[in-house]
């Protein structure tokens, strides 16, 4: 092992699959001695996680990079490497040749370039055999590292942690670059996931997100095994098949003593099964807290975007979630202005959010990606004023919405799970996935907890300790 002296420092920027990736690769950094840097300064070895599905969030790593030029050229024996979806599956020579002071690229989900570089001439008996172990969990497509089982993973102070379950999208939405750079649909094995999990909670992780461009999807990508073909009853899941969906890991994941709460994202509209709803429905430890894009309330639009479904088919799948878990916390994606959105769509957008009062909608405007369908075969016709002006008045109809549902819950008893202190208050979340902070003196953190909800904004809310609830801890 190399000495502890030696630090690391990463900056991740995107979704929740590269916040678990960087976490898998401090993992890795442990286990070659590294310590993680309070600071950047301090550090000897830096990474830059990136996402290119926004074009400011690639913009920023890009800025990231800059910065980094003279934290490198100050001292050359320090080792700069650039992970995530800016580099891809194979990175390009172009990309070389922009940044030629990085020393490691590294693809989506993928530590061993770093990790091979690091040891370059050193590598020890002890580091061999970490290697060994390593190739051996890399999948053919998308090598990875798994969370080592003796252990503590890095940041184990988290109470919460996001763990992927599917690699990759083989849906492949005109408007996104994920399938382009993190590669087909890949599910890992159950038991793969369910020993991570128990790593975790034996660490202290009380609540776990499963993470996959399409979660719904787990599994499917095993029917080629089976000898069955992709195309099986959606609403039934894989229960026919032989080969385990979404519902069936949820159910052995549930069975994970000290583990508090579950929740997974993104869901499909197209693949939201009945088997998985019911799992939510029955599943104390699956929270009723759904994320289900729409992207679009027009037909039109939405087959344009490749979604797969309609305005109508939408409003029945939030009918039925309704009608079967009726407490559900119901959350959103929509894009404004894609190709050719004209403005009376766009009103049927408008008019599904109006009208289904969703607990969240995460709101973007359209920007045309590199390499995808969008960008190569349609016109970004929609200007920036226009998008600017839908983007506002889904914003002013969504705050008006989520301050309308969240002072409805003044005066209710919620439960919390307390994550970590945050100006001064202690920050949780209803199995909803509604913010709400306490105050206390008490040291929270990790505990669950019922708060009185005293006041209520569109989004978050404060409340007054209640009780400290008896949760069993192993």
């Amino acid at each position: 092992m190399m000495s502890a002296s030696r630090q690391f420092h990463i900056w991740t920027i995107g979704c929740q699959m590269n916040t678990a990736d960087s976490q898998h690769v401090a993992d890795a950094l442990e286990h070659l001695g590294y310590a993680p840097a309070l600071e950047l300064e301090e550090a000897d070895v830096a990474v830059v996680n990136t996402c290119v599905v926004r074009q400011s969030a690639e913009d920023k790593a890009v800025g990231k990079l800059g910065a980094l030029k003279r934290w490198k050229s100050q001292k050359p024996e320090r080792t700069l490497a650039l992970m995530g979806c800016m580099v891809g599956v194979n990175p390009s020579p172009a990309l070389r040749k922009r940044f030629p002071y990085v020393d490691v690229f590294m693809p989506p989900s993928e530590s061993t370039p770093l990790v091979n570089y690091l040891q370059s001439d050193r590598i020890n008996d002890q580091t061999r055999r970490l290697q060994e172990k390593m190739a051996q969990a890399i999948h053919v497509r998308q090598d990875r590292v798994t969370t080592r089982p003796n252990s503590p993973p890095h940041g184990t102070e988290d109470v919460t942690a996001f763990v992927p379950v599917v690699y990759g999208c083989s849906h492949a939405c005109t408007f996104c670059i994920i399938p382009f750079r993190r590669g087909v649909e890949r599910s890992r094995p159950t038991a793969e996931i369910v020993d991570e999990v128990q790593s975790r909670v034996q660490r202290g992780v009380r609540e776990v997100t499963l993470l996959g461009q399409i979660v719904d999807r787990y599994g499917y990508d095993m029917l080629g095994n089976l000898g069955h073909s992709d195309q099986v009853p959606v609403q039934h899941g894989l229960a026919a098949s032989g080969a385990p969906d979404l519902a069936d890991l949820l159910r052995d994941l549930h069975e994970i003593p000290g583990l508090w709460r579950i929740r997974f994202l993104t869901s499909h509209p197209s693949y939201f099964s009945d088997r998985i709803l019911q799992a939510v429905r029955d599943l104390p430890k699956v929270c009723p807290h759904l994320e289900v894009p729409v992207q679009a309330g027009n037909d039109a639009v939405l087959d344009q975007m490749r979604r797969g479904y309609t305005n109508a088919a939408y409003r029945a799948l939030v009918d039925r979630i309704r009608t079967t878990i009726p407490d559900c916390g119901i959350n959103t994606d929509i894009i404004v202005g894609f190709c050719g959105e004209t403005d009376r769509q766009f009103e049927d957008t408008f008019d599904l959010l109006q009208d289904l009062k969703l607990d969240k909608a995460h709101l973007a405007r359209y920007s045309p990606r590199p390499g995808t369908v969008s960008a190569r075969r349609m016109e970004d016709d929609v200007s920036d004023a226009v998008k600017k002006a839908r983007h506002r008045r889904l914003e002013t109809l969504m705050e008006g919405i989520c301050l309308d549902k969240n002072q409805r819950l003044l005066g209710t008893t919620q439960e919390l799970l307390i994550e970590r202190r945050h100006r001064g208050k202690w920050l949780g979340r209803t199995p909803q996935n509604k913010l709400v902070f306490v105050e206390s003196g008490q040291d929270l953190k990790g505990q669950m907890i019922t708060a009185d909800i005293t006041w209520a904004g569109p989004w978050s809310m404060q409340g007054r300790l209640g009780d400290i609830l008896e949760m069993p801890a192993g």
